[in-house]
């Protein structure tokens, strides 16, 4: 019973999918091509953004909604460095008590919407020594530790193969191409590994030196679920973190939600640049 479950649970889904993307496509015009999604404190990141329709995600047939302090809730569409967006204002987590799939619905919409590159952007605590913060980590690959993955369940072999490969979640030349742009710009960036966590308490020391050990240079709570869904999608991935703070676990500091979305919010006006002129380089 529970495999009949899953597979009715898994078809009502793709409906949804279909239905959000039919209710967007028929309000936006030019079909887009490139994808953005915001993280915490970091909607500033589309200040840049030509907006030609916007709509809450609670007007969106099918769509989850944003639960946490710092994530507008809009869907917007335009042009940003002369390409076509469509852009998400916050996103969904694992622990507002979403599951997977409901976290990585967005993404899977905007594949039916046409989107060939997702460029995503998110808080994090920085666990590299080396790293400050404010500062931009152009993300080379992720260690899920989330326990969870959005893949589980019949797959839709229309969106992407059963097993899909990982090995270059993060798009080479286009990481390439972030830390060059940011670099240029005089942006204060940094590239590395990101680690995501289920969340919502934040980190003890013990398991700051754990994922440490494990290779992460930075940690947050999101970004994870959606990158599998557009790998699996087939679109070209780049991942931007905002590091908020560091976490020194020998010298263990509290860290308050406030203090991380307004290290973010002065992160967002470089984001906001750097995504521009990624946009403005890249080929259609």
């Amino acid at each position: 019973m529970l495999e009949i479950y899953t597979r009715q649970k898994m078809e009502t889904y793709f409906k949804k999918v279909e239905d959000a993307a039919g209710f967007v496509s028929g309000k936006i015009g030019q079909k887009p091509l490139f994808g953005l999604m915001t993280g915490t404190g970091l909607g500033r990141c589309l200040s840049a953004l030509k907006v030609s329709f916007a709509v809450d995600y609670k007007d969106i047939p099918g769509f989850p909604v944003s639960t946490v302090t710092g994530h507008a809730g809009r869907l917007l569409a335009g042009s940003l460095g002369g390409k076509p967006v469509v852009a998400m204002e916050g996103r969904f987590h694992l622990y507002e008590g979403y599951s997977p799939i409901e976290v990585a619905f967005p993404v899977r919409v905007m594949q039916a919407l046409g989107v060939k590159t997702l460029i995503l952007t998110n808080a994090a605590g920085g666990l590299n020594p080396g790293f400050s913060p404010g500062d931009i980590m152009v993300i080379t690959d992720h260690i899920n530790y989330t326990g969870e993955n959005p893949l589980v369940g019949k797959n839709n072999d229309t969106w992407g193969v059963r097993f899909p490969d990982m090995t270059t979640v993060y798009t080479p030349a286009l990481v390439e191409m972030a830390i060059h742009e940011a670099t240029e710009m005089g942006i204060s960036v940094k590239k590395g590994v990101y680690l995501g966590l289920k969340g919502p308490s934040l980190e003890t020391p013990a398991e700051t030196r754990f994922i440490r050990m494990a290779g992460a240079d930075a940690v947050g709570m999101s970004t994870i679920q959606e990158v599998i869904a557009a790998v699996h999608g087939s679109m070209n991935v780049i991942g931007l973190s905002a590091i908020t703070n560091i976490n020194d676990p020998d010298r263990p500091e509290p860290v308050t939600v406030d203090q991380i979305i307004r290290t973010a919010e002065t992160a967002a006006e470089d984001l906001a640049g750097l995504i521009t002129v990624i946009l403005e380089k890249m080929d259609v």
